[in-house]
């Protein structure tokens, strides 16, 4: 039996070049750019701060996967267009997806099943929840070098569709859809992301953005970090702003 090649023959050239077509060319991915989400993933320890607000209770000679590992695994298929768990069936063999979470493209062990990944987003409770906020708050404070001498948190709500009949998903008259209405922060000078606070779809009132405000994790971390709270100042916005004109400013103690 002579060589299978898996060169398909006699195609002719073209401009003096040859033509060959093969099928071997090794595992594909069209997911390459996750290799670059996951470099900043690590450079910022995202995973593994949330990670960290996680009680591991498994058995440690049975874990596979670590709770940061998953967490990596999960954040790069939602930003690479594969919100649905369903998807880590096919993309635990992918090669860009295992190089992202440190594990070698052929040889390495795949990456965990749908199963797996139901079980770690059904694992935070509320005080687990409240703690991973916290450490997301902790990472934008420390995104600055030096104390910033002002900090203006824009807050505003933002449509996130619901498909299916999931918990506290309501119907929006606005949006003219039934959606969860999670609520942004933002420092707006810079655009970096402070917090964000799942809730139902409905439309938030001015007695719910004054008790985000007053939210301790936010405010108390920024004043940690060397800023203090002024009064609200009027401020142009839209959504939220627009119903509650107002931000909240922050200011450095060394002004």
């Amino acid at each position: 039996m002579g060589e299978v090649t898996g060169v398909l023959p006699g195609l002719p050239a073209i401009c003096g070049k040859p033509v060959h077509v093969a099928f071997d060319g090794g595992q594909l991915t069209s997911d390459a750019g996750v290799l670059v989400l996951a470099e900043i993933d690590r450079r910022l320890g995202i995973s593994e701060r949330l990670a960290g607000c996680l009680e591991d209770r498994r058995a440690p000679e049975r874990v596979r996967h670590s709770h940061a590992g998953m967490i990596r695994f999960r954040a790069l298929m939602i930003a690479a267009g594969y919100p649905d768990a369903n998807d880590c069936d096919t993309l635990r063999s992918d090669p860009a997806f295992k190089m992202a979470v440190d594990r070698l493209p052929e040889s390495g062990a795949d990456l965990c099943s749908q199963p797996t990944i139901s079980r770690l987003e059904n694992l935070p409770g509320p005080v687990a929840l409240k703690r991973m906020m916290a450490a997301m708050v902790d990472l934008f404070c420390d995104s600055f070098a030096d104390v910033p001498r002002r900090i203006v948190l824009d807050i505003d709500d933002t449509e996130d569709k619901a498909h299916g009949a999931q918990q506290l998903s309501l119907f929006n008259a606005h949006y003219d859809s039934r959606c969860f209405l999670p609520i942004h922060i933002y420092e707006a000078t810079t655009g970096k992301p402070v917090a964000f606070i799942l809730r139902p779809g409905k439309t938030p009132d001015g007695a719910e953005v004054a008790l985000v405000l007053r939210h301790p994790r936010p405010l108390a971390a920024c004043r940690n970090h060397g800023a203090r709270r002024q009064p609200l100042r009027p401020s142009r916005g839209d959504g939220l702003v627009r119903e509650q004109p107002d931000r909240l400013h922050l200011f450095s103690r060394r002004q």
